[in-house]
């Protein structure tokens, strides 16, 4: 199954290494495409309680789904995000 979610402060390519990075090491997650653009992350998953751990590991990083709550901690973790993702 294929499921796109809306991600908020997703701002450049770092923010997507990171993202891409995350989550493709879940398993039973696949084909991680993270849009900078739409603020937005498309994967193939093969258990439904997969789009949860994922939702939340996004916001663990500092990539809420968008229409949660982006609290400033939320926003200082996703600049960390952001960097390390530039590095690596």
């Amino acid at each position: 199954m294929t499921t796109t979610i809306y991600i908020q402060n997703l701002k450049c390519g770092g923010c997507a290494n990171t993202v891409t990075k995350n989550l493709s090491q879940l398993d039973g997650i696949e084909n991680v495409s993270v849009s900078v653009d739409e603020s937005a992350v498309t994967f193939d998953y093969n258990h439904e309680n997969l789009v949860a751990e994922v939702k939340e590991l996004l916001k663990k990083i500092g990539y809420p789904e968008a229409g949660d709550e982006n609290s400033l901690g939320t926003k200082a973790k996703s600049f960390v995000s952001c960097a390390v993702g530039k590095m690596s």
